[in-house]
């Protein structure tokens, strides 16, 4: 009698199909096969995607926008001109001299801002001010700042072209022992490798009575909420892009280092980023994520995610046909 072939009965071959998957491990094999593929396809496309502090030209553009559709600049002078002479009270002390750092001081305008109030609440001290600043083109345009800038005889200027961790090499190496009585980091700790150890080391640089102020996005931002849903795919750097004032506050906490702080509400118009092909908008887009060329470059799938949540409750609000990001600083002030 012939063998008849399992494939010629339809309905006995379903059932031993049936059986066999129901025995074996195959399509769970498949499965895993599948979505480790996509998973390592996923991980190439993000890693795929430029820092854009990689690319100053493009960051220089979106900084730009970012800063003329941004109420960042204004929410600082508020807190330098409101808040920031009680704080600078009790520095100095009697002093006929104060030592004034400032690390990633930018183009100065913040700066002199800041020298201007230290010196109506300590009028005939001099200051000897070290800037530290890594870009040519900013210092250059603080040096052109200061040299129009009129009443500023009282302040000694010292340039230092260099990154952060640079400087403390540069500090370390020479064993210098210049104590200081105000250091500002402003907007800068997203560009260092350790936030908490550029901390430490600035910290201990403070004098009996200095103060050490850090400016950075508030851990309830716009930017805080975005990066805890998408820091893996959006922050790849080896510098800390996705640090808030949260992440430093835990590492006081946890040193028990005292500190007050303030929050500054800050907003910005991101409408120009929901508009396709929009110049201005892609600029800002690359700005808020911090990858250049977001909207092209990056993953359908992530780009549709990000989109969507920079509409979301947790990071903007619609005003009067606009989408209005919650661009809100904090101030951490900090005592030797």
């Amino acid at each position: 009698m012939a063998l008849k072939c399992l494939a010629d009965d339809y309905s006995r071959y379903k059932k031993s199909f049936q059986l066999f998957l129901e025995r074996s491990s195959e399509h769970r094999c498949m499965r895993d096969f599948i979505r480790e593929e996509y998973r390592v396809q996923g991980e190439k496309d993000v890693m795929a995607l430029k820092c854009l502090a990689d690319d100053y030209s493009r960051y220089k553009k979106s900084f730009q926008v970012f800063l003329e559709r941004s109420s960042e600049h204004q929410c600082m002078r508020d807190f330098i001109s409101g808040f920031l002479p009680d704080i600078l009270a009790s520095i100095g002390q009697g002093q006929s001299n104060l030592n004034i750092l400032g690390v990633g001081s930018g183009a100065g305008e913040i700066d002199l801002e800041m020298m201007s109030q230290v010196h109506l609440k300590h009028p005939g001290v001099k200051i000897d001010n070290e800037v530290v600043e890594p870009s040519e083109e900013m210092m250059l345009n603080y040096k052109a700042l200061v040299s129009k800038s009129p009443n500023l005889e009282h302040i000694n200027f010292n340039w230092n072209k260099m990154t952060a961790s640079e400087f403390e090499n540069h500090w370390r190496g020479k064993k210098l022992t210049k104590k200081m009585d105000f250091i500002h980091m402003i907007q800068m700790l997203y560009y260092v490798t350790d936030p908490d150890a550029t901390v430490s080391f600035f910290r201990s640089l403070l004098n009996k009575n200095g103060k050490l102020m850090i400016i950075l996005v508030a851990d309830k931002s716009g930017w805080g909420n975005l990066w805890k849903k998408y820091k893996t795919q959006l922050c790849q750097n080896d510098i800390s892009q996705c640090v808030t004032t949260g992440d430093i506050k835990s590492f006081l906490d946890a040193k028990g280092i005292k500190y007050k702080n303030y929050q500054l509400p800050s907003q910005l118009d991101i409408t120009e980023c929901f508009k396709e092909g929009d110049e201005r908008g892609e600029l800002l887009l690359d700005f808020l994520t911090e990858v250049m060329d977001f909207s092209k470059t990056a993953p359908p799938d992530l780009k549709k995610g990000v989109m969507d949540f920079l509409r979301h409750p947790d990071c903007s609000a619609e005003v009067d046909g606009k989408v209005v990001f919650n661009n809100m600083l904090e101030v951490l002030v900090l005592d030797a």
